[in-house]
């Protein structure tokens, strides 16, 4: 199957470019805000305990997220799979725009933004890591889709009826040939974005909305990351390595390495959040307090 013609850059204004890459974690970050929000707003999700910050603390919080996915992702790329370019193009490091984001750094990210934005304003860390994580595979699922447009990231080659070959015009403007080669691969930016994103979208809808178990401390984000770590070893086996890691130790990926902690991190929060004894029903007082401290 051929990949399509798609140009990654959705409008040119003269030496300005706004593409479709920049544009889904625009995209992502700002529908995440909006659905985190939501969740806030949701009295009926909130049973046991109150909602973990207020609305208009979860405007500012957006700001350290956006720094955290974009600085963290940036870096964790860099670091994690192409550490080559901190000596031969430092200068590359900065230059989001052109590709090259890592989930693994973006959570990192993440995290240290959510740290001390608890610790600045004396919040319960787990529970506002409940609140973002059900909204990040909304950014995830742009964020890959956006990956299939660039022609990057692709899998590993099969003879499966969409196995896609990444060459056309475009790409071979951009590097005067086709880095994936002229056979069928998986189109593993799509599995990502399905498996990732949608999927792990849904679950997570689940855990909110049917289950609430943002009630219990860190559960939601321990299924965040069990979830996200087993899908994406899975998919680790048909995604083509990147160049340089092909033989790293066990014949694990790098994907699959990143990934391993994850799991075990979110199966212990589950497992600590739903031995956690729970509030009585009704407990919830003001948005952002303990249901059990004294408004």
């Amino acid at each position: 199957m051929p990949f399509p013609e798609i140009d990654p850059i959705l409008v040119q204004l003269g030496p300005f470019a706004i593409r479709w890459y920049a544009l889904a974690y625009v995209a992502g970050i700002l529908l995440g805000w909006r659905y985190a929000t939501g969740l806030l707003r949701n009295t009926a999700l909130w049973t046991h305990r109150p909602a973990p910050m207020t609305p208009e603390q979860m405007d500012d919080l957006i700001l350290w997220i956006a720094l955290g996915v974009i600085g963290g992702g940036r870096l964790g790329h860099v670091i994690f799979y192409t550490p080559e370019m901190i000596f031969s193009d430092p200068v590359g490091i900065v230059r989001v725009w052109e590709g090259g984001m890592s989930f693994h750094g973006g959570v990192i990210g993440v995290s240290i933004a959510m740290v001390l934005f608890a610790w600045r304003n004396k919040l319960d860390l787990l529970r506002i890591a409940d609140v973002v994580a059900p909204a990040y595979p909304i950014g995830h699922f742009l964020g890959r889709c956006a990956n299939f447009i660039n022609g990057e990231l692709w899998g590993r080659p099969t003879d499966l009826p969409w196995g896609i070959v990444f060459c056309n015009d475009q790409i071979k403007e951009d590097y005067g040939y086709c880095p994936a080669g002229l056979v069928a691969r998986h189109p593993s930016q799509l599995y990502e974005a399905l498996f990732e994103g949608l999927i792990l979208f849904l679950i997570l809808l689940w855990a909110t909305h049917r289950a609430k178990l943002g009630n219990r401390r860190g559960v939601i984000t321990g299924i965040f990351l069990v979830f996200y770590g087993v899908f994406r070893i899975a998919i680790e086996t048909v995604r083509q390595p990147d160049a340089g890691l092909e033989n790293l130790p066990l014949g694990l990926t790098m994907g699959m390495y990143l990934s391993i902690p994850m799991i075990l991190a979110g199966g212990y929060l589950i497992w600590r959040g739903m031995n956690e004894p729970l509030p009585a029903e009704g407990a919830a007082a003001n948005p952002g307090r303990p249901a059990d401290e004294p408004a």
